[in-house]
């Protein structure tokens, strides 16, 4: 046979090499955009937790005259404690949530901030911190 009539079948490495190094260009591009996004959602994720929860916070308020206490928590949301009569709840259509990092939320009554304070400390789960890290409060 003639060498003008052999078909070549397959990829050279350096074709190969070029192309990962395109897709790992691409992937350093577009990760970090996409995983600060990821962050994002997870904030306002814990932000519209904690609003609803606030809501049913103060509709728990309006039927028995005060918010619970800081040992009662957010379950008196969902169970009645022993010494409330007032109590019609459940307040919330579902157990009480955990933020977006696993974690529970923390609730404070009497609040330094307002009358009740409802935060979670963040992805970290320290207080302080800037980004994803920062606390999300029912105050802000």
């Amino acid at each position: 046979m003639n060498n003008k009539y052999r078909t070549q079948h397959g990829f050279t490495l350096l074709e190969l090499l070029v192309v990962l190094v395109v897709l790992g260009l691409l992937a350093g591009i577009v990760a970090p955009k996409y995983f600060s996004q990821l962050g994002r959602s997870e904030a306002k994720v814990a932000r519209a937790q904690i609003e609803g929860l606030s809501k049913a916070l103060d509709l728990y308020r309006l039927e028995v005259g005060h918010y619970p206490n800081s040992e009662q928590g957010l379950q008196a949301l969902v169970a009645a404690p022993s010494d409330e009569v007032r109590w019609s709840g459940p307040y919330l259509q579902k157990k009480v949530p955990q933020d977006p990092w696993g974690r529970s939320y923390i609730y404070r009554q009497p609040g330094e901030n307002g009358e009740f304070d409802l935060l979670s400390m963040g992805k970290d789960g320290q207080p302080g911190g800037d980004g994803e890290n920062a606390e999300i409060t029912s105050w802000q």
